[in-house]
């Protein structure tokens, strides 16, 4: 099957979600690429925006880094259209605006350039093509980089893993989030929070997601993604799980999530 070219009506109509957590190895990547993925295959059209220096979104959808020619490294800092980065992924009405290493300097570089927070939202603004959601992966810290994925964004998915410290930092987050509403984009908002890596065999689990749900209320996600050995090898075979193991608990929970996000945004009633 192969994918349909995004149309040309412009992203104004996309609903655009930073998936951010400052903290590291909390399931980023693998809830952009896996709910892309599920997205994708319920009939969205949906791109991945991969602000993440290791490029961990754009390996994990099967995009060779090394054959690249514009990234958004060139995006960010040389100012290519985003249009001319974008990538077709092996996932029917799946693109991929990716990342190399590369992009570890533009932190650096876009300290001095005029509207440095905007770079992001002023290249998919200008950009001639539609997508129903436009997810954007964004590094685990609070830099340049994940500020201009939430300033380009309607709205932030927080992954939070089922762990002691998984609470930590959220205050230092949400501060940001209040930052960048104040000074650059003030109809964002904290749209869902979803738990991942989850053992429910474990009190402590359990503890920790009633603690996520008395502090964020009814934005968290019913969907529980349980800890996957599956999931976690898609990535190295350039895979989501969706079609890596579409039969896995993974595959299942984050088909879920996609159901659940698409009732939220009413996609099932279009």
């Amino acid at each position: 099957m192969v994918a349909v070219r995004p149309q040309s009506f412009g992203v104004s109509d996309s609903v655009i979600v930073a998936i951010a957590n400052q903290k590291g190895g909390v399931g980023k990547s693998t809830t952009a690429i896996s709910l892309a993925a599920t997205l994708a295959q319920s009939g969205l059209s949906v791109l991945v925006v991969d602000l993440d220096p290791q490029g961990n979104a754009t390996s994990g959808l099967g995009i060779d880094r090394a054959a690249l020619s514009e990234t958004m490294y060139d995006v960010l800092v040389v100012g290519t259209k985003a249009d001319d980065a974008m990538v077709e992924s092996s996932t029917p009405g799946l693109w991929v605006l990716p990342a190399t290493i590369d992009l570890a300097g533009a932190e650096v570089e876009l300290v001095s350039m005029l509207s440095r927070e905007l770079r992001l939202k002023n290249s998919l603004n200008q950009s001639s093509r539609h997508f129903d959601a436009i997810l954007i992966d964004s590094p685990p810290s609070l830099g340049l980089l994940t500020i201009n994925g939430m300033a380009a964004a309607d709205e932030i998915l927080v992954p939070i893993q089922a762990e002691y410290y998984a609470l930590e930092g959220l205050t230092q987050l949400m501060a940001n989030i209040e930052r960048v509403r104040a000074h650059l984009n003030p109809d964002l908002e904290v749209e869902g929070v979803v738990l991942t890596m989850h053992d429910n065999r474990t009190r402590l689990a359990k503890d920790v997601g009633d603690q996520v749900r008395e502090y964020f209320g009814d934005r968290t996600y019913r969907t529980i993604v349980p800890r996957s050995v599956r999931l976690s090898e898609a990535p190295s075979y350039g895979e989501p799980i969706e079609t890596y193991d579409p039969m896995s608990q993974g595959a299942i929970a984050y088909r879920e999530l996609g159901r659940e996000w698409r009732r939220r945004h009413g996609y099932d009633q279009r």
